[in-house]
């Protein structure tokens, strides 16, 4: 067997529903990689830790990592806690070399991806409704305006009459509010999807809140777009992150814009943060947080200034 292996690495939830289908992505990119050692790790409320998956694979025989985030774009669980999770295992077991790859980012395939799961809700007459994408929100304005980005690129590619862009938490416009101006914009059909890759707590809350504004406003129809899941797309792309870091090529993040490493407008005291996770005291599952838990997770790193 190779002394290369594979780590899949995902945040974790308190949703077991989401925990599952992770893992049911995880089992479809293990097959791809055919005899490679596989594992997962999260970094808070699941098992194993990223930790725990770095150690089981070195126990195997590994020598050489490649550790795929398994997150949409790089914000602060990509640009700081997994570098962190990644340095600290290295600096405890020396001989042993971890590669993390990038995220995954705006890519042509995901962008096709999420276009079959919007075409599955609207098929046709798009012209006369409204898109709405919703993304997880975050304190990094790279990864925010990443979800602008694709919310265009849906919009013109596949014939909205308009697009709108909403988060889940931490930025703005919040769902409820943006799918209230939304409403008033004259269109007899909204469409809202989840520019997520699997369920939980906010893919969940933001069905939940298009049903109560759907309440406020019956003479729209308000139609709920299935998010990304294991679509094979998705998993082609988390096997191109594997194939990057095998052949050393364009497997760096794309940093350009990023607040920890040159100058963002509103961010300027954040470059060259230390880096360090923010989630050991909660690793493997303490799920003594609330609902609240991503507005403050993010919100409380500015603590470390």
């Amino acid at each position: 067997m190779s002394d290369t292996a594979v780590l899949l690495c995902g945040h974790g939830s308190r949703d077991p529903d989401a925990i599952g289908e992770f893992e049911i992505a995880a089992a479809a990119l293990r097959r791809r990689l055919e005899a490679r050692d596989f594992a997962t790790g999260y970094l808070e409320f699941a098992r194993p830790t990223i930790q725990q998956g770095l150690g089981g694979l070195a126990a195997g025989g590994a020598r050489r990592i490649l550790a795929i985030p398994g997150m949409l774009f790089a914000a602060s669980h990509v640009k700081n806690d997994l570098p962190w999770e990644m340095n600290s295992f290295m600096a405890a077991n020396p001989g042993i070399e971890v590669q993390l790859g990038r995220d995954l980012a705006i890519d042509a395939k995901l962008l096709a991806a999420a276009a079959d799961r919007i075409a599955v809700a609207v098929p046709h007459q798009r012209e006369d409704a409204l898109l709405v994408v919703v993304g997880r929100g975050t304190n990094d304005p790279d990864a925010n305006s990443n979800i602008s980005k694709i919310t265009r690129m849906l919009w013109e590619g596949m014939g909205f009459g308009w697009g709108e862009t909403a988060y889940s938490g931490v930025a703005h416009p919040r769902v409820d509010a943006a799918l209230g101006r939304a409403a008033r914009l004259g269109f007899g059909r909204i469409v809202v999807f989840p520019y997520f890759l699997f369920t939980g707590v906010l893919v969940k809350r933001i069905y939940a809140q298009t049903d109560e504004v759907a309440m406020r406003f019956p003479e729209i129809e308000f139609v709920k777009a299935p998010y990304l899941r294991d679509h094979p797309l998705v998993i082609d792309t988390f096997a191109e992150r594997v194939a990057e870091l095998e052949g050393n090529s364009a497997a760096n993040m794309n940093c350009q814009l990023c607040k920890y490493r040159t100058q963002i407008v509103g961010y300027e005291d954040e470059v060259g943060l230390t880096q360090q996770a923010h989630h050991h005291h909660v690793r493997g599952g303490d799920h003594r947080h609330n609902d609240h838990h991503h507005d403050h997770d993010h919100s409380h790193r500015r603590e470390h200034r």
